[in-house]
């Protein structure tokens, strides 16, 4: 099965239609599909709902695809970077579920594993369990959580072989694993593609049984937060 494509629009080519649920991986700027969503940009598709921990940032990561208004709704964790994000969420144009980080990361896991709910903790109390079913154990509420199951993962990785093995490069491998595990088709952008058999098995974090089609390309190294000391006087 041919996997590897030569550019992120051929990647995505025959995928992509309105109104699609997309889990995109990525934390901040750090391991983002950003080939992919300028892809995304590019096709015109519209009407998305995309479940990220985070919009990007203003014309940059999943904030391109907030500009041209094709989200028409963000499953996220944290959106504080993002101005165009909050405008358009205070004006009422985006709809926004969210989601505390790590139950979002498990509801992404949980799709990959077929599971289509589970029960935590996390969010009993709060506005995070409003309309949720609640399920007490030894004393202790639980909510439930569904798992996602998205149209289309799109995710980053540093090296993968043609077979769509992936290793993910430090932080970046944050949110994609679980990301690209809950896709019905995931596509995944790295840095380098090395020939099959060189990755050391141990060191694979993501089988290629997940990834149908890859991509390689050049990517933007960018600093989300950039902090410096005041020069000491000599």
């Amino acid at each position: 099965m041919k996997k590897v494509y030569g550019s992120a629009a051929e990647a995505l080519d025959g995928i992509l239609h309105d109104g699609m649920l997309i889990a995109a991986g990525g934390f901040g700027l750090c391991g983002i599909p950003e080939l992919l969503i300028d892809a995304l940009v590019e096709s015109g598709v519209k009407d998305l709902t995309v479940a990220s921990n985070n919009a990007g940032v203003d014309e940059f990561g999943l904030g391109k695809l907030l500009t041209t208004r094709q989200i028409k709704k963000m499953m996220s964790s944290y959106v504080g970077e993002n101005a165009e994000f909050m405008r358009q969420y205070l004006s009422g144009e985006l709809e926004l579920e969210f989601n505390p980080q790590g139950t979002l990361a498990e509801r992404m896991r949980a799709g990959g594993a077929g599971i289509p709910g589970f029960y935590t903790k996390t969010g009993v109390g709060t506005v995070i369990a409003e309309g949720k079913e609640v399920k007490s154990w030894n004393g202790q509420d639980y909510i439930l959580e569904e798992g996602i199951f998205a149209d289309l993962s799109i995710v980053k990785a540093w090296k993968a072989d043609d077979t769509g093995n992936l290793i993910f490069r430090k932080t970046a491998r944050n949110f994609n694993p679980p990301a690209a595990m809950c896709g019905k088709i995931c596509v995944a952008e790295v840095e380098e593609i090395v020939p099959r058999g060189s990755l050391d098995p141990d060191l694979i974090h993501l089988p290629g049984i997940y990834v149908h089609r890859l991509v390689q390309g050049e990517h933007e190294k960018r600093i989300e937060q950039r902090t410096v000391r005041k020069r000491e006087e000599a």
